[in-house]
């Protein structure tokens, strides 16, 4: 694999799942990449190489001589747009994302740089508070801002696009999840209701951008004070933009309490203003996306990889993750 450099796997809670790592040829020629990817620009790992299998990623944390560690990552094919799309993105909101250091688009392979301390990190250390949530979501608000004239080109790389009056067909194909009988019927109950959502959501009049659909605060590094960068866009979908609020604004509320959602509406609504949208209009668009915010989340539980769907353990694991999801459509938005 590395040489002599031994490696460490953690395979988390997925024991049974199956990944391309399984295979030697597929680690050689992956970790063979990086490598050769490192010697072109002058860099040789170093150390013990930790490798995080997961049913949606492999990601392998290569340290360095004489600097900070890379990482190697290998998305499966519903999400293998994520390397090239970081690589873009670094050219259409620079500063936002990481840059990375090597791209193989085919393979779905990304070569990384370390973003720093992650925004969890520095929460646990108590290095951080209400405020750092509002810039959070401020500055990853502007980023979306800026992505609206590149809708076309991000689904042209395989970004899935999901239009606001798609999502009732989103529903319907999610309709099998392992509910039990009682939350079934709840959400066929709410079925009826969609189309109107969805309709009021698009009349208001925001365009649609990228949606990182999974925010949390294990996904954002914050490398100094006030400056955040969003990395992990394997799950992301063009489509309306207001849905990404609800992840971080649910974690920063399980920390500061529910006083701190409409500062964070009204953050993250900055960049948005004008345009002819009300203040009215804007927050009314933020509660009805917050609610259908589910779907997208739900849908993206099925992109893993094909031979780890197939294991009895992780397809129960993902199915239940992704019904959760589903029952958050039930709940009135907290704003």
């Amino acid at each position: 694999m590395l040489g002599d450099v031994p490696v460490v796997v953690d395979r988390g809670r997925y024991q049974d799942a199956v990944t391309p790592w399984e295979n030697p040829s597929w680690r050689t020629e992956a970790l063979g990449w990086a490598v050769d990817t490192l010697s072109r620009r002058g860099l040789r790992p170093a150390g013990e190489g930790r490798v995080r299998l997961r049913p949606w990623s492999v990601l392998v944390r290569l340290p360095v001589v004489d600097r900070p560690a890379v990482w190697f990552k290998a998305n499966p094919p519903g999400s293998a747009f994520e390397g090239a799309l970081t690589e873009a993105l670094a050219r259409w909101v620079p500063g936002h994302v990481l840059e990375p250091l090597a791209v193989d688009a085919p393979r779905g392979w990304a070569l990384l740089p370390d973003g720093g301390p992650l925004f969890r990190d520095v929460l646990e250390r108590g290095g951080a508070g209400p405020g750092d949530w509002e810039d959070l979501v401020r500055q990853y608000a502007a980023a979306q801002h800026a992505l609206t004239p590149h809708t076309a080109e991000i689904t042209e790389l395989g970004v899935p696009g999901v239009p606001v009056t798609t999502l009732p067909a989103v529903f319907d194909r999610l309709d099998a999840t392992p509910l039990d009988p009682h939350d079934q019927r709840r959400l066929r109950a709410l079925r009826p209701r969609l189309p109107d959502w969805c309709a009021e959501l698009a009349s208001l009049g925001v365009p649609d951008s990228l949606d990182h659909a999974d925010l949390h605060d294990g996904q954002v590094f914050r490398p100094r004070p006030g400056g955040f960068t969003f990395f992990d866009w394997g799950d992301a979908i063009v489509s309306h933009p207001f849905a990404s609020l609800a992840v971080p604004a649910r974690r920063a509320r399980e920390q500061h309490g529910p006083g701190i959602l409409p500062r964070l509406r009204d953050a993250y609504l900055e960049p948005w203003t004008g345009g002819g949208r009300t203040t009215a209009d804007l927050r009314r668009a933020v509660n009805l996306a917050w609610r259908l915010s589910a779907l997208g989340r739900a849908a993206a539980y099925g992109r893993l990889f094909p031979a780890a769907s197939a294991t009895t353990a992780t397809t129960t694991a993902t199915a239940e993750a992704g019904a959760r999801c589903l029952l958050e459509l039930l709940d009135d938005p907290p704003l």
